[in-house]
């Protein structure tokens, strides 16, 4: 059973920066796809950015510019950079991740807000 565990969620303030971590149980290698995922309160669970195993990734598009995706195989850790953040990035960030041949995971959420 693949476990994620995030990390580094937090009340910041508009303009701020935050740095979210996604620590797996197992390698990364297995892996094809890693992701973070939001939600809002009272809104559907949406992607923010992706990473694949070849290194290519995706963001949305009110993140471009702001957030970087990254992932260390090393630590087995998965990250997100977020810098410039606005209220409208508040919401409980979720780690995601697929397993070839398996299925995919999802971690326990952490939550940010943005906030003055």
């Amino acid at each position: 059973q693949v476990q994620l565990v995030e990390s580094g969620g937090g009340l910041v303030q508009p303009g701020g920066s935050l740095t979210l971590s996604c620590a797996a149980s197992e390698t990364m290698n297995n892996f094809v796809t890693m992701g973070w995922y939001r939600q809002a309160p009272g809104k559907q669970r949406e992607a923010v950015a992706t990473i694949y195993s070849g290194g290519n990734t995706n963001y949305r598009d009110s993140v471009k510019g702001r957030f970087t995706i990254s992932r260390d195989n090393a630590k087995n850790t998965l990250y997100l950079q977020m810098n410039s953040l606005k209220p409208e990035d508040t919401g409980i960030y979720y780690c995601r991740a697929i397993l070839a041949g398996v299925g995919f995971y999802w971690g326990q959420g952490t939550q940010v807000t943005v906030s003055s």
